[in-house]
């Protein structure tokens, strides 16, 4: 039997305020245990929660992005439920009028192809703390710090067919909240995070199967080996005829499995009802307009613009227009030089490559992108060639030199391209090789191509890599063939 894989996705992005949703305590990363945690936090009796505007504001920004319903009146409500890092025994969220209503957003796949994927909503709501079971022999420890951070819990229609496209839908999120600077989206400190809900059933069929909820995944390859183990898990499961149970499971990554957590419990198990401390929010369309101006040019508008005017390729745009921080760099190398697909081929390959094998982000990289754009000016008006472009940049990367043109005086890099000069070396290669001189006369004419970068080599050994290669290879071929 075939089977057919259904993914939706419930991503949890930390919101970027400095105080928390209900409350003005700190939501700073990487404080000491509970030195975070107000009145407000821990539900003291006589606290009253009062409504961070910044979390509404970047709600909507987010719900405008994604092309969402934005309804005038949203409510929050009471979701009960007993847990040790819950301390008021309920948490603060919307159940049933959420801030952002239905949406979409397009991912584009490996292969290049889009698709759209339907958002069914997004809510705000509080954070609870965290128990920390590792540093406490037999016993569990309560850090109530992030209590109350404010979370937008982006919920999708079961619109995904595989792995891959949970994980690119997940790459788009986390695309357009840096984008938008709502989130940093560091899921290796929880700031964005995701639940997984996953199904199968007969291809053909219509109706959805038994689900079951993947907590707390918190990276894109996580999400891609979690739905892997899953669908494979329920697949098998069925086939030897058993039934998938709608569950709460949990992902090791070390053992690369999925493990049963708990029954997953239904809405009406948390006995949701308004929360009467938080009035209504109500927005009018001046303040919706007025978040819209403040909207940044986002992804999938700076992926067409790469493409239409800057004349770069579909995947190229893509890749250079994924993160903030990559596009903005990339535009100012581009605009540095001059040349958009050069500055294209720079930063994915050289800078890339250089940043992966250190770990750095593209924000800490020690060639700024002015310098980078310098260096490539520096290959297009032939002042360098391609391999002492290398040697620059290493150099730069190394902090050598302030600049391009400073390492190429240094080391003598500069290219010759004086016509007598190339001669000369050509000349003397030839006189000092006269058995290639004669395999090259011998040859068929159609292998005379390969053996000419033989000659290439010892030409630009003997300029010690600064002449320009073109000029080599024409004056070389004009040289040998007049032996002919």
């Amino acid at each position: 039997m075939q089977w057919e894989t259904v993914i939706g996705l419930e991503v949890h992005v930390q919101l970027a305020t400095r105080s928390k949703i209900f409350s003005g305590a700190s939501t700073a990363f990487g404080a000491e245990p509970n030195t975070q945690a107000c009145a407000v936090d821990l539900g003291l009796p006589g606290v009253l929660p009062v409504l961070n505007e910044q979390a509404v504001a970047m709600a909507v920004q987010f719900g405008l992005a994604v092309h969402a319903d934005i309804p005038e009146v949203s409510v929050f409500d009471r979701k009960n439920y007993f847990y040790p890092d819950l301390p008021k025994g309920y948490q603060t969220s919307q159940m049933y009028h959420p801030i952002v209503g239905a949406g979409d957003v397009e991912i584009t796949l490996d292969d290049e192809s889009t698709k759209r994927i339907r958002i069914h909503h997004a809510h705000l709501e509080e954070d609870a703390g965290k128990s920390l079971h590792e540093d406490f022999h037999g016993m569990t420890g309560i850090d109530l710090n992030r209590a109350g951070t404010p979370l937008l819990e982006i919920v999708s229609e079961p619109d995904m067919r595989s792995a891959k496209e949970a994980a690119a839908y997940l790459k788009a999120i986390h695309s357009i909240v840096t984008y938008l600077g709502i989130s940093d989206g560091n899921m290796a400190e929880g700031s964005m995070r995701c639940d997984v809900n996953v199904s199968v059933r007969p291809k053909g069929q219509e109706a959805f199967g038994t689900r079951a909820e993947i907590k707390n995944v918190n990276s894109f390859r996580f999400v891609e080996r979690a739905i892997a183990y899953e669908v494979e898990r329920q697949i098998e499961l069925i086939e030897d005829g058993g039934k998938v149970v709608q569950e709460t499971r949990l992902f090791d990554p070390e053992r690369d499995e999925t493990r049963s957590m708990r029954t997953k419990e239904e809405a009406n198990d948390y006995r949701y009802f308004p929360c009467p401390d938080l009035l209504p929010v109500v927005l009018d369309q001046a303040y919706l307009d007025h978040l819209r101006s403040q909207l940044p040019e986002l992804p999938a508008d700076k992926r067409v613009r790469f493409q239409n005017e800057l004349g770069l390729s579909a995947y190229d745009a893509h890749v250079l227009s994924a993160s903030r921080e990559m596009a903005e760099f990339f535009e100012e190398v581009q605009q540095v030089c001059g040349d958009a697909k050069q500055a294209a081929n720079w930063v994915q390959g050289e800078l890339s490559g250089a940043l992966n094998r250190e770990n750095l982000t593209i924000q800490n990289s020690p060639v700024s992108a002015k310098q980078l754009g310098e260096l490539i000016s520096r290959v297009l008006d032939d002042t360098i060639n391609g391999k002492a472009a290398k040697q620059v940049f290493q150099a730069l990367w190394n902090g050598q030199g302030d600049s391009a043109d400073a390492i190429i005086d240094a080391k003598g890099l500069k290219q010759v391209t004086d016509t007598g000069a190339i001669e000369a070396m050509i000349d003397q290669v030839i006189a000092d090789s006269p058995a290639q001189v004669a395999q090259y006369r011998d040859s068929e004419p159609e292998k005379r191509g390969k053996m000419i970068g033989y000659f290439v080599g010892q030409v630009m050994k003997a300029s010690r890599g600064t002449a320009n290669p073109q000029q080599v290879n024409g004056l070389l071929k004009e040289k040998l063939d007049a032996l002919l």
